[in-house]
């Protein structure tokens, strides 16, 4: 198991990709500290993650929040070993067109997207820096080419990417890899309340997606999960700085 013996902290892991990317690393053989919000989401994926012989505890936590976030990687390195991977998966949208998005919408973006993975990943480094080895794995978006009415997500997904990049610069000399993945149309939740928001069902929302996708299928939780062990292995180790769309088609 390529994570035996090392500690992994998922964020925004209550459900969708974060729960399925914290199942995956605990099936990889990583003891994962799951953040979230959502207290309910967290006690669902700990207990399962329990059942199956894995060791998980869930953190409720606002990842915006300073003091927050260095109490979560302090527990996680107190009670499972020190965290030498983080996956900055936690996210919202407020979507709207400029004209009408409120300051509130693009702080609120901006807060959990980029300070969080900021937060987060500072937070975690020394544990890394210390190790000699870690991985920083952003969850980035192909909204960061440009999506109407996503002024603020794309921005904050955007500099999610030039964020990976920079911490690949200052922590490759110390064994860390920083790389980020930019998904495409997954069918989760969010992309389901945005199916209710325009009035259509989530099959025809799908469907629609997935007539634009070359592969023609839309994605599952469990494609950005592969991506994600990938990048947390050894094998990876020469991979750093890189962001991969994993979006069924040429996106970048």
């Amino acid at each position: 198991m390529t994570g035996q013996q090392r500690t992994a902290i998922v964020t925004g892991a209550g459900r969708g990709i974060g729960a399925e990317i914290a199942r995956r690393l605990a099936s990889d053989g990583f003891r994962v500290a799951a953040i979230d919000l959502d207290h309910d989401g967290l006690d669902a994926l700990t207990a399962g993650l329990t059942a199956a012989g894995h060791k998980a505890i869930g953190i409720v936590s606002d990842i915006s929040d300073e003091s927050a976030v260095d109490s979560a990687v302090a527990r996680t390195a107190d009670e499972l070993g020190p965290p030498v991977v983080v996956v900055n998966n936690a996210g919202i949208i407020r979507d709207n067109l400029l004209y009408k998005m409120a300051v509130s919408d693009w702080d609120q973006v901006m807060n959990v997207h980029l300070r969080g993975s900021f937060l987060v990943s500072r937070a975690a480094q020394k544990h890394m820096v210390e190790a000699k080895w870690g991985r920083v794995i952003n969850l980035s978006s192909t909204s960061a080419l440009g999506n109407r009415g996503q002024a603020n997500y794309s921005a904050a997904k955007a500099g999610l990417q030039g964020f990976t990049k920079t911490l690949a610069l200052e922590l490759g000399p110390f064994g860390v890899t920083a790389n980020a993945i930019a998904p495409g149309f997954i069918e989760t939740e969010m992309t389901a309340s945005t199916a209710a928001r325009l009035g259509v069902s989530f099959e025809d929302f799908t469907a629609k997606a997935a007539s634009a996708i070359p592969v023609r299928r839309t994605g599952k939780p469990a494609d950005i999960a592969n991506a994600v062990s990938f990048f947390a292995s050894d094998t990876a180790g020469f991979v750093s700085g890189q962001v991969l769309y994993v979006a069924g088609g040429p996106k970048a």
